[in-house]
């Protein structure tokens, strides 16, 4: 027996009876099973694999670029009306719903009809209107809330997400 720095003491090779060719078949298969387990891990963490597409329509890099170009297309948007002193000399309420469904999906975040009115940056029945356009254009949809029935909540479909993402591949900012 060896003592190792921890105190434990680890067998030592030597002292171990030997090994049959019996025993390493086992172990062998273990180790090729572990193996390939591991392959598939790596191959589903890779960027634009399957595995990583699926949880959001983009690699990890490509939805922090999206992200970073839908926030500062937004806080432009907003330092531009606070400039100019009108928030509707330029109204682009539907842009509005859509750069701000799409940070709040990129951050997990639920949006409820209210609050996508109010990031519309225009009034209330503007905001509504204009939902019922992305909504009839397939790019939003409304469900309700699982914690609060009396709340409503609005999303980006697969498409809306899609459709933005192709757009900031289109720009292709980078931060």
């Amino acid at each position: 027996m060896i003592e190792a720095s921890s105190g434990a003491e680890i067998p030592n090779a030597d002292d171990a009876a030997p090994l049959q060719s019996s025993d390493l078949h086992p172990l062998a298969e273990e180790l090729v099973a572990i193996a390939a387990r591991l392959r598939e891990l790596s191959e589903d963490a890779q960027p634009g694999s399957p595995g990583m597409k699926a949880a959001s329509g983009g690699t990890p890099r490509s939805r922090h670029r999206y992200l970073w170009i839908a926030r500062q297309a937004y806080a432009l948007r907003r330092k531009r009306a606070a400039i100019f002193g009108n928030p509707e000399l330029f109204g682009e309420p539907a842009w509005d719903i859509l750069l701000d469904l799409y940070i709040a999906h990129v951050e997990g975040k639920p949006v409820s009809v209210s609050s996508a009115c109010i990031g519309s940056a225009a009034p209330a029945t503007t905001g509504l209107r204009w939902l019922g356009v992305l909504a009839d254009e397939g790019f939003v949809v409304r469900e309700s809330d699982a914690e609060d029935q009396r709340r409503v909540l609005v999303r980006l479909t697969p498409a809306g997400v899609t459709a933005m993402e192709r757009f900031f591949d289109a720009v292709g900012a980078e931060p």
